[in-house]
């Protein structure tokens, strides 16, 4: 979607949130939609932004604010990890801009969207990360010091510096993988290689295949497109995993979940075909319907 097209894409981490969540989560991103300010690119950009280097990892303490153990945005709990250890997942990215350049991120450093950092709902504060786009290989070395994204089936909002470089900003979003990077031994590994991976979303998750069945066949009498049943290992179990598509695009996966809303299932989790299962460190999921990676910015 273009950047017109994109409803306040950036993220929206947690300002307009702060006086109700109490837990030092200051953020970029989430003002009222009542605010009127429209998100996009700088119209005469300051810098050559392609010319902007990687993040460089160091050895930091965590950050006073923005890491609480736990906290609550839109209805939803997060679970902040302890370590970003191992941490690599694939999702949707979605980047913030103008909007939000100069307001404090949930670090309460100011967010600046010429340099190379990200906000991600539960990796430690500050994590550096490399991130790949997984349909041209173009990867950045970024710092994460903000929370969000906000909005359904995403996974990490990105600088508008980091998303000029990834080659996202006119789309407005992007298929990327994160990987997180460990300072202390600051060797970086190559990045993903590119593919068309296609996108699918997991619409539930059953230790019964009957249930699945019965949730396959529903869906399927709703919405227009494939809708099948995936059996997978979980350990010494066999889980069953509802799956709808392949989609052609992210539109088609925010309009499908709408759609899926309507229909009373609101938790629809994004997945790629070859999806890398979350690392271990990663809060657990509810068994039915299982979510996915976040969303862009939405404020209550």
């Amino acid at each position: 979607m273009t950047k017109s097209q994109r409803p306040a894409t950036a993220g929206k981490s947690a300002l307009a949130l702060l006086a109700g969540l109490s837990i030092g989560l200051a953020g970029c991103s989430s003002k009222p939609p009542s605010s009127g300010l429209a998100d996009g690119a700088p119209a005469q950009p300051l810098v050559d932004v392609q010319r902007i280097p990687d993040a460089v990892p160091r050895v930091e303490p965590p950050s006073r604010y923005g890491n609480p153990v736990s906290y609550s945005v839109l209805g939803k709990r997060y679970h902040t990890l302890r370590s970003s250890q191992g941490y690599r997942e694939r999702g949707v990215a979605s980047w913030y801009g103008t909007k939000f350049h100069g307001r404090l991120t949930s670090s309460r450093e100011p967010y600046d969207m010429y340099a190379m950092t990200a906000a991600h709902r539960t990796l430690p504060l500050p994590t550096y990360a490399r991130v790949t786009n997984l349909r041209n290989g173009k990867s950045v070395v970024l710092r994460i010091n903000d929370r969000g994204p906000f909005h359904d089936n995403r996974l990490i909002d990105l600088s508008y510096a980091a998303a000029a470089r990834l080659d996202i900003l006119q789309q407005g979003t992007g298929l990327v993988e994160v990987e997180a990077l460990d300072p202390v031994h600051p060797s970086i590994p190559p990045p993903a290689r590119p593919d068309d991976t296609p996108v699918f979303l997991q619409i539930g998750a059953f230790g019964n295949r009957d249930n699945a069945e019965r949730l396959r066949a529903r869906v399927a009498a709703e919405v227009d497109a494939a809708v099948f049943i995936r059996p997978g290992r979980v350990g010494e179990d066999t889980v069953y995993r509802v799956r709808i598509g392949p989609m052609d695009s992210v539109e088609q996966v925010d309009r499908l979940t709408e759609q899926l809303k309507q229909s009373g299932i609101d938790q629809p989790h994004l997945v790629l075909a070859e999806e890398i299962e979350p690392a271990s460190i990663s809060a657990p999921r509810p068994e039915l319907p299982a979510r996915l990676a976040g969303p862009t910015r939405e404020s209550p």
